[in-house]
Formats: structure tokens, C-alpha cells, sequence
């Protein structure tokens, strides 16, 4: 597959976790604070389940499309552009594992206004990190159909 197919993918699946990461912050986990202490659990239990689903296959092929492209070429570790996508992709990976995950798997114990705010602030890194590396990866994009 040409390198310009691979950095395509990559940027495809960057941009969905964009809009994904975009909907989450603004939408779905202000949200969470709304659904109440009766259904709380369950909610919280089918959230992480489905939103499971839609995040693994972008985040994977984000990853792994990122990786292959690198190795095609190793002298990419020395762009600038290369190295602050790849340092924005781990602090989002970090951040999800660090942070976030944590949050939801003490929010599956019950509703907790304080912990879903905690969610929502700290969910920005991750917002903000994809959103620059969507910028990146584009223009990283634009510079190899020159």
C-alpha cells in the first residue's frame, strides 16, 4: 500500500476520534449528570460496554496505521510535526488509561455528581490532544501529496 494511503488512514481514523472525543465532552458526559441515582449503575455499565465498541476499532487503527507508516519511513522520528502527533497520541492513551478509565470504573458503583465533573475536566486533555493532533496529522497529510 503507497505511504499515501497509509498516512490517510491514519488521519481518517484520527478525525473520527475527533468527532467522537467532541460528542463525548460536549454531549454524552455533561449528560451523565442528568441520568439520576436510580438508573445510574446500569447506565454506567452499558455506556462503558457500547462506547467499548465504537472507540476500540478508531483508537486501534489510529495506532496501528500511525506505527506502520513510522516504520515505512524511521526518519520521521526526527520531524518535528511526527514527534508532537506521537507525544499527543500518548498523552490522550495515557490520560484514558490514567485518568478516565479509573473514573468510570468508580462511577460504576453509583452516582457521583463530583466524580462525573471530574470526568468531564479531565476528558478535555484528551479532547484538546486529539483535536491538535487532527491538525498535525493533517498537515502532515497535505505535505506528501506535494
Amino acid at each position: 500500500m503507497p505511504e499515501s494511503q497509509w498516512i490517510l488512514i491514519h488521519l481518517a481514523s484520527t478525525l473520527l476520534m475527533v468527532g467522537i472525543i467532541w460528542f463525548v465532552q460536549v454531549v454524552h458526559y455533561p449528560l451523565m449528570a442528568e441520568v439520576g441515582q436510580a438508573n445510574f449503575v446500569r447506565f454506567s455499565e452499558r455506556h462503558q460496554q457500547r462506547t467499548g465498541w465504537v472507540v476500540i476499532g478508531p483508537m486501534a487503527l489510529e495506532a496501528l496505521s500511525g506505527a506502520y507508516w513510522a516504520m515505512m519511513h524511521p526518519m520521521r522520528w526526527s520531524s518535528p510535526p511526527f514527534l508532537l502527533a506521537f507525544v499527543l497520541l500518548l498523552i490522550v492513551w495515557l490520560s484514558t488509561a490514567v485518568l478516565q478509565v479509573p473514573i468510570h470504573g468508580e462511577l460504576l458503583k453509583g452516582y457521583d455528581r463530583k466524580r462525573i465533573e471530574r470526568l468531564v475536566r479531565t476528558n478535555w486533555i484528551r479532547t484538546i490532544g486529539w483535536t491538535l493532533r487532527a491538525g498535525i496529522v493533517a498537515w502532515m497529510y497535505a505535505e506528501t501529496q506535494r
